[in-house]
């Protein structure tokens, strides 16, 4: 391997880490803030109570509740997966993601062409879990709604496409780009036949905002350490300092030889 290669994944990797870390460094700011608004006791009640009213305003779509319409061919406990491959493959890797997250935007630049090569070759079957963690550091709106509008998407058999157009077009973690459900189905014109009233529809309706919301919590109830979480037939691919494309590949070419 030449030293151009080898610093071109070291620096893919480092990116990867530092995004992480940023992660991992807002949700302790969150925590702070958290435990500040418990320390303000009675007389910061109001105040906290007129920004509640205030955000409530702004964000009414994000506050329904219905039932979590899964979107088709939805998969795993509650249906909460979206599978992405042949079922014969004997690889299986689960993806834990926040269409806002840049951690999750820097896996996809370094893994992406590797992954959708192994699942076109049949040897790597992928579930797709989707979170909404940076909306609750930043009280947005934008990781669930482009969830839900990706989710449109899989009902449309588009999401792989649609999935890949979020990422290239994914706003600075501090806007909340997202949340403009015309961006979503502005962004849907990417993708060959998926700018429908169908899609539109789902994606201006929220159909699947309670879905989201309760794959949200499944993320948050496993207790995982932020976004990306990847699993390779279980083993965390992200805690793996020396995991590279190439490594996957191998990994998952091995485990289609047994």
């Amino acid at each position: 391997m030449s030293e151009k290669n080898r610093e071109g994944k070291r620096t893919a990797r480092q990116r990867l880490a530092e995004e992480r870390e940023k992660q991992k460094a807002a949700d302790r700011r969150r925590r702070g803030l958290i435990i500040g608004a418990a320390v303000i006791g009675v007389l910061g009640l109001a105040a906290v109570g007129g920004v509640l009213a205030a955000n409530s305003g702004k964000e009414d779509k994000s506050e329904t509740s219905g039932p979590a319409v899964a979107p088709s061919g939805a998969v795993g406990k509650d249906a909460l997966a979206i599978p992405v491959g042949k079922d014969s493959a004997k690889a299986s890797l689960a993806v834990w993601e926040d269409f806002r997250c840049p951690a999750c935007q820097a896996f996809e630049k370094t893994y992406r062409a590797t992954i959708h090569e192994l699942v076109d070759a049949g040897q790597l079957k992928v579930q797709y879990h989707l979170a909404t963690l940076i909306d609750g550091n930043t009280r947005g709106s934008g990781s669930r709604h482009a969830a839900n509008a990706a989710a449109c998407a899989q009902d449309a058999g588009k999401f792989t496409a649609y999935h890949d157009v979020l990422y290239d077009n994914q706003p600075p973690e501090t806007e909340d780009a997202f949340a403009q459900d015309a961006k979503l189905i502005d962004l849907a014109k990417k993708v060959g036949g998926l700018d429908t009233p169908a899609f539109r529809s789902c994606v201006e309706d929220g159909t699947h905002n309670t879905w989201v919301d309760k794959s949200n919590a499944a993320f948050q109830d496993g207790g995982f350490g932020g976004t990306p979480t990847v699993l390779l037939d279980g083993k965390n691919l992200i805690e793996d300092r020396s995991m590279t494309p190439a490594k996957l590949k191998q990994m998952v070419e091995a485990a289609n030889r047994k």
